[in-house]
């Protein structure tokens, strides 16, 4: 059930209820831990699913009103403005989706690569496109996620086309951050490392690469979200354009 903060707020803003964050992907995994760990602190949280199945129904039974069935693709216009209809503003933007795909270059298809740039870099163009008016009128604060390494720009064995994905992705966070600095936005990327869950791929479970993670053991969506509020408090608030790894040195 949802908390009685949200349950009691109508629509407009209120301070004393906390900023109105939307988190995409938040079904499951990274997107749902963070989502949770926002609305725990007294924020107006909406969440997104895609496919009606348990994991749908579930976020609606927990956040109510406030979950939206989209598909990033078309829909990223008409969700922000729900969002905003809801509750009179946007103050934080998490957007947590992102396909993935590992192999070897020779062993995917151009495909798949579509499918990488699509559900990574093009769905954030468009949600940020969406929500970048809002964010200025509240001075607020956009995240997105990436994966460990990116800094690096090193060649992979396994996931090349991902990673490629992520850094485009990197590329386009800081110029968002350069180009809202004078609106008082502020953007960034968070870039988990090993951290199963449920959906997480299989490689992501393999013991012998959790064994490599400098930090001897793979990270919880717990500590991806507390990276994630970091990154949008006022702790963080003169931080803009980077790219945070929580990956337990993974990639170092």
């Amino acid at each position: 059930m949802a908390s009685e903060s949200t349950k009691s707020v109508g629509p407009g803003p209120s301070a004393s209820v906390g900023r109105v964050v939307l988190v995409t992907g938040s079904a499951r995994g990274l997107g749902l831990a963070t989502a949770r760990a926002f609305r725990a602190l007294g924020d107006r949280v909406h969440v997104t699913w895609r496919t009606p199945n348990a994991a749908a129904r579930d976020l609606q039974s927990e956040f109510e009103e406030r979950a939206h069935e989209a598909e990033l693709g078309r829909d990223a216009p008409r969700l922000v403005e729900e969002v905003v209809a809801r509750d009179g503003r946007l103050d934080v933007l998490v957007h947590a989706v992102g396909e993935y795909r590992s192999g070897a270059l020779d062993a995917i298809g151009a495909e798949d690569v579509e499918l990488l740039f699509s559900s990574n870099v093009s769905s954030s163009v468009r949600v940020f496109d969406a929500a970048r008016p809002h964010l200025r009128a509240s001075r607020g604060n956009a995240l997105f996620f990436g994966v460990a390494g990116l800094s690096g720009l090193r060649g992979r064995r396994e996931s090349a086309a991902y990673a490629a994905a992520k850094s485009a992705l990197l590329v386009l966070v800081r110029s968002w951050a350069l180009e809202e600095a004078q609106h008082g936005v502020r953007v960034n990327l968070l870039s988990p490392g090993i951290v199963p869950h449920e959906g997480a791929a299989p490689d992501t479970l393999d013991p012998k690469r959790q064994a490599r993670i400098p930090a001897g053991r793979a990270g919880t969506p717990e500590e991806v979200a507390e990276a994630a509020l970091f990154l949008c408090s006022d702790a963080a608030r003169y931080t803009t354009g980077a790219d945070l790894p929580v990956a337990g040195g993974w990639m170092l």
